[in-house]
């Protein structure tokens, strides 16, 4: 068993919460990967939390995760987003966000408080190191 991983010494009771909290967690992450607003990375970092106190295999699947485990990786390890992240999600944000200004609400104030947003996101993502991949 991998060091970094410690079960929670607790009653049963206790590790099925946060075995059920940390899968509810990452449904929220995952969500959080098509809702612009909502994070996922936070999520994800809180779900592997409660897997390390729960369940080292719900842990190491997380972790091992083809789409999730980079989220908790990069954080983990601070090798912070790859180019190709950050494009896509500035897309993401941009196209999710125009549409909910102009499909979904006729009022000024708000397409500016949107825009503000995406703009404010938009700064934090550029701002974030960008991943060198290693060859």
């Amino acid at each position: 068993m991998n060091s970094e991983i410690r079960v929670l010494a607790g009653s049963k009771t206790a590790r099925m919460f946060y075995l059920a909290l940390g899968f509810l967690l990452v449904g929220i992450g995952v969500l959080g990967i098509f809702v612009p607003l909502l994070p996922t990375t936070i999520f994800l970092i809180l779900a592997s939390v409660c897997f390390m106190k729960s369940s080292p295999k719900a842990y190491e699947w997380l972790k091992n995760n083809k789409y999730l485990g980079s989220y908790v990786q990069n954080y983990k390890d601070k090798s912070g987003l790859s180019l190709t992240t950050k494009i896509s999600n500035i897309i993401i944000l941009w196209i999710s966000i125009g549409l909910s200004a102009f499909y979904f609400t006729e009022e000024l104030y708000v397409r500016i408080i949107l825009g503000a947003i995406a703009v404010g996101v938009t700064i934090h993502l550029i701002m974030i190191k960008t991943k060198v991949k290693s060859e």
